[in-house]
C-alpha cells in the first residue's frame, strides 16, 4: 500500500539517537535544551518549550495562558479533537466559529461574531500546513481581550507574509508525530514571544515545579528544595528524542521544499479531473504543506475512500468536526453549527503525501484516483 503519511528518518537520526543512548542523559538533559534553542530558529525566534506530543503542547499552551473554569475558547471545529479537548480539560467552555469554506480555515468574522465577554483564547488552526488570516484573527483576540493562539500541528517550517509561524500569535503549538512534517516519534512543543507564558509552559510540563530560590517561598529550605505554586504534569520530552528531533530541524528545509514539489506535481496531474476540487492557496502564505486535501464532489466521497483504500492507496479523511464526536454531543452541541465545516468535511480527501514519496507512487495515486472517479 502506498501510505498516507510516513516519516523519513536517515542514518545521520539514527547515529543522533545511539549518541545519546550511550551517554549520561536519557532524560532532562542537555539535549533538551538543545533542542528548544535550535526549534527557536523555526519559530521565528520566539521561546519554544518541548513537551510529550501535540496534545501536551495544547494543553501546555492553554494552561499557560491562565484558561480555567468560567473561560471560554474560540475554536475551529476543522481540527483534531486534542486543540478543544485540552481546553475543556481545564474547564473552559469550547465555542466553534465556522471556517472558509474553500480553505476550511479559521473565518475571523466568524470568530469575531462567536467572541465574548469570557473569551480568554481565540485557537486558529492552519489546517495542511496552510496558515490562516493571522493578522486579521489576532486583531479580533485583541478587541477581545484575549490570546491569539495557532494550533500548528500541520505547519512547522510555514509562512504567513514572510513571518515564521511560530512567531505571528502570542503562543503556537506543534507536533511532531511521524506523519508530521519533522518527527520526534512522539513529542510537541509550546512557541511565544511572551516571556512569560514561555515561563508558565516550562513549569507546567515540569509539574509546576519552582526551583529558582529567588522567587520560592521558603528558600532557605535547603539545597534540595523545590516547591510547587500551581500544578502542572509531566510532559517532559526526553534526551533521547530531543537528539532525533535536532536532526531532523536540520533536514526541515528539505523536507518542507520536497512536499512543496510534490504538491505542484498533484496540482498539475489532477487539473480538470472532473468530480474534484484542489485545495487553493492565499497569496500571502508560504505553506509547508503537511496535507494534500481534495474534495470529492456530488456526494462521492465515501465511494472513492473505499475505491482507493481497495487499490492500495492509503487516503485519509481530515477531520470530522470536533463537535460531531459523541462526546461533544453529550455536552450539547448539535450538527448543524458550523455549516461550511460540516460541507467541508464531507468532501474532503487527503491524498498521500510525505518527503519519500516517490513519482512513480504518485502517479498510482493519480490513476486509483482518476479510475475511482470514472
Amino acid at each position: 500500500m502506498v501510505p498516507y503519511g510516513r516519516q523519513s528518518i536517515s542514518e545521520d537520526d539514527i547515529a543522533a539517537v545511539i549518541d545519546v543512548l550511550r551517554g549520561d542523559w536519557l532524560t532532562t538533559g542537555p539535549a533538551v535544551a538543545r533542542f528548544d534553542a535550535e526549534l527557536a530558529t523555526w519559530a521565528g525566534g520566539a521561546e519554544c518549550v518541548s513537551v510529550t506530543s501535540g496534545t501536551a503542547a495544547l494543553h501546555t499552551a492553554y494552561a499557560a495562558c491562565g484558561v480555567g473554569p468560567g473561560d471560554e475558547v474560540v475554536a475551529s471545529p476543522m481540527t483534531f479533537v486534542a486543540t478543544a479537548a485540552t481546553a475543556i480539560a481545564l474547564g473552559a467552555t469550547v465555542t466553534f466559529a465556522d471556517v472558509d469554506p474553500q480553505t476550511a480555515l479559521l473565518d475571523p468574522a466568524a470568530a469575531a461574531a462567536a467572541a465574548g465577554p469570557r473569551t480568554k483564547v481565540i485557537a486558529a488552526v492552519d489546517f495542511a500546513g496552510h496558515p490562516a488570516d493571522h493578522d486579521a484573527l489576532a486583531a479580533v483576540a485583541r478587541s477581545a481581550g484575549a490570546y491569539f493562539l495557532v494550533d500548528a500541528a500541520h505547519a512547522i517550517g510555514s509562512r504567513y507574509k514572510g513571518r515564521l509561524v511560530g512567531s505571528t500569535a502570542d503562543v503556537t503549538t506543534y507536533s511532531f508525530f511521524p506523519t508530521k512534517n519533522m518527527t520526534t516519534a512522539e513529542g510537541g512543543a509550546v512557541a511565544s514571544s511572551h516571556s512569560d507564558i514561555a515561563q508558565a509552559a516550562r513549569r507546567f510540563r515540569n509539574h509546576g515545579l519552582v526551583r529558582d530560590k529567588a522567587v520560592q517561598r521558603y528558600p532557605d529550605e535547603g539545597g534540595w528544595h523545590q516547591e510547587v505554586h500551581t500544578f502542572g504534569l509531566n510532559y517532559r520530552l526526553p534526551d533521547v528524542l530531543c537528539a532525533l528531533g535536532i536532526a531532523q530541524l536540520r533536514r526541515l528545509d528539505a523536507f518542507v521544499a520536497r512536499r512543496a514539489e510534490l504538491v505542484a506535481r498533484y496540482h498539475k496531474l489532477l487539473a480538470g479531473v472532473d468530480g474534484l476540487s484542489l485545495p487553493p492557496q492565499r497569496p500571502d502564505v508560504e505553506p509547508a504543506w503537511h496535507l494534500f486535501a481534495v474534495g470529492v464532489l456530488d456526494g462521492r466521497r465515501r465511494e472513492v475512500y473505499e475505491k482507493m483504500r481497495a487499490a492500495g492507496i492509503g487516503v485519509q479523511v481530515n477531520y470530522l468536526p470536533a463537535y460531531w464526536h459523541p462526546v461533544f454531543e453529550d455536552l450539547g452541541y448539535r450538527r448543524g453549527m458550523c455549516p461550511n465545516a460540516e460541507a467541508f468535511y464531507r468532501q474532503e480527501l487527503s491524498l498521500p503525501l510525505f518527503p519519500d514519496l516517490i513519482e512513480s507512487q504518485q502517479d498510482q495515486v493519480v490513476d486509483a484516483l482518476r479510475a475511482a472517479l470514472a
